[in-house]
């Protein structure tokens, strides 16, 4: 459960995206964010991403998957540390990016940060699935006295 001032911090971003709310056809709750899927419009008035957050509102032009929502869910912890200062510190990041020559998405700190996350998950689930691997092999070799 996440504190109270952090939700209230992310607050007026959440309110935005309550807004559009309705205009999704299907909506949930999913690990404490609520995500809106499903959408034509966006598209038609040029968003080209699958998804975007406003505060504790994920939105997204199609069905979510795990790893779009991990990806999404730090830019949730991004609203929460930045409040509603968040998208001026994410405008700042997109011309700082430009202006060092790089893409004004892919090298946006805050897309950085969001992108690395289900990297790190995917490594932290293949280190342990490969940990279950060899203590499951350590296992049948014991059991077979070599």
């Amino acid at each position: 459960m996440r504190p109270v001032w952090r939700v209230l911090w992310a607050s007026p971003g959440s309110i935005a995206g309550f807004l559009v709310f309705p205009f999704f056809r299907g909506r949930r709750v999913a690990r404490g964010v609520v995500v809106c899927e499903g959408a034509d419009w966006p598209r038609r008035i040029g968003f080209r991403h699958r998804a975007m957050t406003l505060g504790h509102v994920v939105l997204c032009v199609d069905d979510l998957d795990d790893g779009v929502l991990e990806h999404e869910l730090v830019h949730v912890r991004q609203w929460e540390r930045w409040g509603l200062a968040f998208p001026f510190a994410y405008l700042v990041a997109t011309i700082s990016a430009v202006l060092r020559g790089g893409h004004y998405y892919r090298d946006n700190i805050f897309e950085v940060q969001a992108r690395s996350a289900p990297a790190r998950r995917a490594g932290f689930r293949a280190s342990r699935s490969a940990r279950r691997s060899e203590s499951s092999a350590e296992a049948q070799r014991n059991a077979s006295g070599h």
